[in-house]
């Protein structure tokens, strides 16, 4: 007795245009990755700041301090405010260029509070003590440079 036996495969059918497919995408992807990366990325050193910031950062009523510039090095940015009042605060705080940017408050020399943003172009805030009348500084500062930074100390509505 003869037993039927499997089918012979044939000649594989339909494959040679799939793999075309295939290759023509990955070619088309290859393509759209190199001339993404001959592309230049916008530059922190030559970036509009005031434009940047004018976007990045809402206004705010009752601002005490307000900076906003460039991290070109890991060196801490401090502006100071000479006379704010005691009363709560709002800080509000963006950066953009990648990695973290961390702000720190003091009073006459004495830090009150640190907060930290990322720098993807959100927005962070945080509320803030002021003890007492007085100097008050923002020391801005990044181990991630370049970056953008931007914030405003505002009082809490």
């Amino acid at each position: 007795m003869v037993f039927p036996s499997s089918a012979t495969p044939g000649p594989r059918q339909g494959r040679a245009p799939r793999l075309r497919r295939i290759l023509t995408g990955a070619t088309a992807a290859a393509v759209g990755l190199a001339a993404a990366a001959c592309s230049p990325a916008p530059s922190v050193e030559n970036a509009d700041v005031p434009a940047w910031k004018s976007t990045a950062l809402p206004t705010a009523t009752g601002v005490v301090l307000e900076d906003a510039g460039k991290i070109l090095n890991r060196d801490a940015i401090v502006r100071a405010a000479p006379a704010v009042p005691a009363g709560t605060y709002t800080l509000t705080m963006t950066c953009d260029g990648g990695g973290k940017a961390f702000f720190t408050v003091s009073l006459e020399g004495k830090d009150l509070a640190e907060a930290g943003a990322a720098c993807n172009g959100s927005r962070e805030t945080a509320r803030i003590k002021i003890p007492a009348a007085g100097e008050v500084k923002v020391s801005t500062s990044s181990v991630d440079a370049p970056l953008l930074y931007a914030y405003h100390l505002a009082a809490a509505g």
